[in-house]
């Protein structure tokens, strides 16, 4: 199966339902966090709002929306300075990923194979890269552009 033409699609952002919907996933993620033994623990305290706000930015800026977690958050040099020493494992990594998925139905974005395939695939790839990130030897590439993710091999079905 090759490659889709991106330029004919809209964006996961979009397909999503924009900065609320993926606010909604977050938020739920987290509520799930706050509450889980695995992965609480990175969190002393609970998720703040300001914690939730900039979650929410990068999604919508690695989805294909607006670059306001580039422009004021710090872009992927901050993401990557919040995970380093973390050490997270890789059951806290699959829980992390299991858990976002279940979010993703919590807030009730779209549930099309596609669009989920595609968040999913992005999920995987970041969650290792977190991981392997996280670790007391890495070596992380200290900059890079935030990623931005795509609908890969299966085009949203529109019927």
């Amino acid at each position: 199966m090759g490659g889709v033409n991106e330029a004919e699609l809209p964006t996961l952002y979009e397909w999503a339902g924009g900065l609320a919907a993926l606010r909604r996933m977050i938020d739920c993620f987290y509520d799930r966090v706050e509450v889980d033994e695995a992965l609480s623990g990175f969190f002393p305290g609970g998720v703040s709002e300001h914690h939730r706000a900039h979650v929410a930015d990068w999604w919508a800026e690695v989805l294909g929306g607006p670059a306001t977690y580039t422009e004021r958050h710090g872009g992927y040099e901050s993401m990557l300075r919040h995970h380093l020493g973390l050490a997270i494992t890789a059951a806290q990594r699959h829980r992390f990923a299991a858990t976002m998925s279940l979010a993703a139905d919590d807030a009730e974005l779209p549930g099309d194979p596609e669009f989920r395939a595609a968040i999913i695939g992005y999920l995987e790839w970041g969650s290792r890269l977190a991981m392997e990130n996280s670790q007391p030897d890495a070596d992380p590439v200290a900059h890079a552009p935030t990623p931005r993710w795509g609908w890969g091999v299966a085009p949203p079905y529109q019927g």
